[in-house]
């Protein structure tokens, strides 16, 4: 997945509130618990890859050449290889898959302007769906990835891949990023636990700082990192009605919640020792690298915590932490009245139209699927039918289950449902902006002009 992958719906404010509490208070409870894994989370459990049982029907496409593009690379991009080497079983079908670039919309657009558009492509943002709508490039989605669709997943995840009402996409990836994962033994050195409010994280942070290790790793070379600290701030803060609001700029970013949002996020931004690197240090350091350094270095690791999603599994794997024992993981702590819950995914959109090109992505609507890459590793799938048990350890078992059963009442990563202009493009707008807030944090109220600016100039609708 594009690694930037958050959830959130827009559904009734205090029922998504209340599921918001629940699920958060489901994962503080069970994620406490899962001091021993099955497995590492990141290429075992069974890989074979092959579910026990096909539960939908494919067409014979002996003799079709299909392209799908992703921005995945390295695992994330090996395990789906062999989500596609089942569907050119059962089918007969060839699929190739094209390595994209951010922003995969660019990515497209030389493609299509070159006459060779991938048959389907991954999207990380709902916006870039629409993008791809407007633009007049995607297809809608045929009866039999609809059918699936209304079998397998929740209406607010139908929803999401709907442009003007019709659906276009299919969310094959979700992502919790709602967590903070942590160095086990670094946390026993300090004789701290799990932080469930901001200032218990504070409180922690300093414990752990005085401990001799430094509190956090930032990957701040990648601008969607920081988007996604100051999402689950201002969702906790502010909350989902204004949360919303802000999505769609229908209030502007010199807004007071905010500026409050900011104010909070500099009480860790501002301390340059809490940060591995030092704010310098983290604008260079890209997230893989952030994950990594946490969890490599034995007592003395560059960092003790890391947040970020679900995902970052994938990378505790290039380290000999083992997830559940060595790295352990809390959800993002309550900012104010309760934790937030957040998530995002990657969706699977149709670009060049033929029986073929429906069949895989009716195929990637399917439990069939998504079990496959669940038994790999590293992987979340917003597919209600996917059994839990797919999953290889009991830390991404539980993670699974709270994203299922939120339901409807989750928040999508803003900054994907932004134009890309503004939320998704590295080096402009929104990434930009809070890349110089970590550089500067004191300056609440120049970055929040800078955010208005680029915000009203994406969203073409003032300022």
């Amino acid at each position: 997945m594009h690694s930037r992958t958050t959830f959130r719906t827009h559904r009734t404010r205090r029922a998504a509130r209340a599921a918001a509490a629940v699920a958060a208070g489901a994962l503080a409870f069970t994620l406490t618990a899962c001091s021993g894994s099955d497995d590492d989370g990141t290429g075992g459990g069974d890989s074979s890859g092959s579910p026990t049982t096909n539960t939908v029907a494919l067409p014979k496409l002996n003799g079709a050449h299909l392209e799908i593009a992703a921005v995945w690379t390295g695992t994330e991009q090996k395990n789906f290889k062999q989500v596609l080497a089942e569907f050119e079983k059962r089918t007969g079908a060839k699929v190739t898959f094209v390595p994209a670039q951010d922003p995969i919309i660019n990515f497209l657009g030389s493609k299509i302007a070159g006459g060779q558009p991938p048959d389907v492509a991954l999207l990380p943002q709902p916006g870039a769906i629409k993008q791809a709508v407007d633009k007049g490039w995607a297809k809608p989605l045929g009866p039999e990835a609809q059918a699936e669709l209304a079998k397998n997943y929740s209406q607010g995840w139908q929803d999401i891949g709907k442009v003007d009402g019709k659906p276009y996409g299919v969310y094959y990836k979700a992502a919790n990023k709602s967590l903070i994962w942590y160095n086990a033994k670094v946390f026993e050195n300090a004789g701290v636990s799990e932080p469930t409010t901001w200032k218990d994280l504070l409180n922690t942070a300093q414990t752990v700082y005085d401990s001799g290790v430094t509190p956090f790793s930032v990957g701040g070379a990648d601008g969607w990192t920081l988007t996604d600290w100051f999402e689950n701030i201002y969702l906790s803060q502010a909350g989902p009605e204004k949360y919303d609001q802000l999505a769609q700029h229908k209030i502007k970013w010199t807004d007071p919640s905010v500026k409050q949002a900011l104010t909070t996020l500099a009480e860790i931004f501002s301390k340059k020792d809490y940060i591995a690197g030092g704010p310098d240090g983290a604008l260079q350091t890209e997230f893989p690298a952030s994950v990594t350094q946490t969890f490599s270095g034995g007592d003395q690791p560059k960092a003790g915590m890391v947040f970020e999603g679900d995902f970052a599994q994938v990378n505790i794997g290039e380290t000999k932490a083992k997830v559940g024992t060595d790295a352990k993981v809390f959800p993002f702590p309550a900012v104010g009245d309760s934790a937030p819950v957040v998530s995002g995914g990657d969706s699977a959109v149709i670009l060049k139209d033929s029986k073929a090109a429906q069949a895989l992505v009716t195929f990637l609507a399917s439990p069939d699927a998504a079990t496959i890459q669940a038994k790999l590793g590293g992987y979340l799938s917003p597919n209600k039918n996917v059994p839990e048990s797919a999953y290889p350890n009991e830390v991404q078992r539980k993670i699974a289950k709270a994203l299922i059963a939120s339901g409807d009442d989750f928040r999508f990563d803003m900054s994907d449902q932004a134009p890309q202009a503004f939320g998704g493009t590295p080096g402009k707008g929104e990434w930009k902006d809070l890349q110089d807030f970590l550089k500067n944090p004191k300056d609440v109220a120049g970055t929040q002009a800078k955010l208005e600016k680029d915000a009203a100039a994406a969203y073409g609708n003032g300022s």
